[in-house]
């Protein structure tokens, strides 16, 4: 059995992932434009990034193809110069086409990690649930009261990374930002 003060320190380290965990997870639907947070919405936002990894790598391997369509072209001129700068293309064409297998393996380890925080987010809620969330209230405000106000960075709020197409600023928008008119009146 554990003694009373360990369980204290486990129920703040309960406490304390909580609340880590509510935070990931208002952060993400904030990222996402969603209002709640869940980790269905981290879900999202991890398939969002295998689907732009799938899309680059497709992009790459689709260019790459069409080089090994023109080096083919090129073998056809009976050269021994021409032909040997093709065979270097074809070799390093294989280089890439061997290292956009990345896409596959991003997915994966991205699956492995939404399972993962599904997991652990069942059992921390368990946990919750089994002392109770008036006692884990109770815990909270004394983790509350020990804890000094943090500094906040104002310049944090704007570092969002790269957004997907459907809520990512146009080049249009970012240009209208930037125009030359705009700041000529601002140092006039």
């Amino acid at each position: 059995m554990i003694s009373t003060v360990e369980e204290d320190q486990l129920k703040k380290e309960l406490v304390g992932l909580f609340g880590h965990m509510n935070k990931m997870r208002r952060e993400l639907a904030v990222l996402q434009g969603h209002d709640d947070g869940n980790f269905v919405t981290m879900a999202d936002t991890l398939d969002a990034i295998v689907e732009n990894t799938e899309t680059a790598s497709n992009a790459i391997l689709e260019s790459m193809e069409s080089i090994e369509e023109m080096v083919s072209e090129l073998r056809r001129i009976d050269n021994p110069a021409v032909s040997a700068i093709c065979s270097r293309i074809s070799e390093r064409s294989n280089q890439v086409f061997e290292a956009c297998s990345f896409q596959d393996l991003t997915g994966q380890r991205i699956t492995r990690v939404v399972n993962s925080l599904k997991f652990i987010e069942e059992r921390v809620t368990a946990m919750v649930r089994m002392w109770g969330k008036e006692e884990l209230a109770k815990v909270v405000e004394e983790v509350k009261a020990e804890s000094a106000p943090a500094v906040v960075d104002p310049d944090k709020a704007l570092l969002h990374g790269p957004q997907r197409d459907s809520v990512a600023n146009s080049q249009a928008d970012v240009d209208k930002l930037f125009s030359q008119d705009d700041i000529d009146k601002l140092f006039g």
